[in-house]
């Protein structure tokens, strides 16, 4: 798909040619913003119980809604410990919602963070991907991410996976330590929690640890449309002219080269990319290509998360960007995480 962007007439004095680019910025970020950014995306910030509009095709979702609703009605028990044995403490104090893409499972999260007491920073409640609390980790330290989510009542871990079996240890024990404090746990994946990393790793004390992580959530399946593999099947818009695109754009655009961000991603800890997009309205790539290297195409992955979460525009020209994913990629263990990329590219061209 093309697109032949230009203002029209009127808009000259509406619009603004700031523009930057990405490979200047070095950002740095503290442990309390990290934090700080550990609430829903932007896009959810109105979702609740009642605005999900379950498919009466699939009984599942008005099940997941109650699922949630009762969930977040019950009082958390005080320092009740995850992994002990009380009488008075329920044996399942996690939720699980897994699911395919476009069911409604980031929305159901969200409503149940927004549901539960307690304000944004407030240091009772967080929400993100599986990727931002592994980065919280890889910034400040396993001890340090400890200390930062230490009191919270409820953690939500949206696309939980297991891409790393290091990570998912991590992960394991922070969540135990952290339930050990007096949290719930509510989490989404597009696999069920005990098959999570199945076929992929070996190692019988990692499967253990998988074993052990899925035996302490109530796990919901959500049916439903899965409206991002009918996005995959429609392409990014290829922008041809892409001065014209830059110049119509409104707010700050940044302006690079494809292939000088992707090297630039390399620098950068992920756990930064929400700074490296910080104040940009729109990001403009120019001559994209195809992606050969799994560690590029992963940081890229996550810059892409970014990206759509903070519903930033994208504007490129060269190769359709969810086509950068080769086909040896998306055969791989990663493809989840590269066809959530591509579904999400596509929308963010369409901004």
């Amino acid at each position: 798909m093309t697109d032949e962007s230009s203002p029209t007439a009127g808009e000259a004095d509406t619009r603004i040619r700031d523009t930057v680019s990405l490979t200047d910025r070095s950002p740095s970020i503290t442990a309390a913003e990290i934090v700080a950014h550990l609430v829903p995306p932007r896009q959810f910030d109105g979702a609740s119980l009642d605005n999900y509009r379950p498919d009466p095709g699939y009984p599942s979702q008005a099940e997941a809604v109650e699922a949630v609703r009762t969930f977040g009605d019950q009082a958390t028990p005080a320092r009740a410990g995850f992994f002990r044995r009380k009488a008075a403490v329920p044996k399942k104090l996690g939720l699980y919602l897994d699911g395919g893409f476009g069911v409604g499972k980031t929305h159901l999260l969200a409503a149940l963070w927004h549901q539960t007491p307690g304000a944004a920073g407030s240091g009772t409640k967080y929400f993100g991907t599986f990727i931002e609390y592994t980065a919280l980790v890889g910034a400040v330290g396993y001890r340090g991410a400890v200390a930062q989510l230490e009191g919270a009542t409820l953690i939500c871990i949206d696309e939980f996976e297991l891409d790393d079996p290091g990570d998912t240890m991590i992960m394991t024990r922070l969540l135990g330590e952290l339930a050990d404090q007096g949290a719930r746990i509510a989490a989404t994946s597009n696999t069920p929690p005990n098959a999570l990393g199945e076929g992929r790793f070996a190692a019988a004390d990692f499967l253990r640890e998988i074993q052990a992580l899925s035996d302490r959530f109530r796990t919901l399946r959500i049916d439903g449309t899965d409206y991002r593999r009918r996005e995959i099947e429609a392409h990014a818009i290829v922008t041809e002219e892409l001065d014209r695109a830059i110049a119509s754009a409104r707010g700050v655009v940044s302006v690079d080269d494809f292939q000088a961000v992707v090297e630039h991603l390399s620098t950068v800890h992920p756990s930064k990319y929400v700074k490296l997009i910080d104040g940009i309205d729109t990001v403009a790539l120019r001559d994209v290509g195809p992606l050969h290297d799994q560690m590029e195409a992963l940081r890229f992955v996550a810059f892409v998360d970014r990206l759509y979460d903070a519903q930033v525009r994208v504007v490129a020209s060269g190769l359709a960007l969810d086509e950068v994913f080769g086909a040896e990629m998306l055969a791989g263990g990663y493809r989840k995480k590269y066809l959530r990329a591509m579904s999400r590219l596509v929308a963010l061209t369409l901004l």
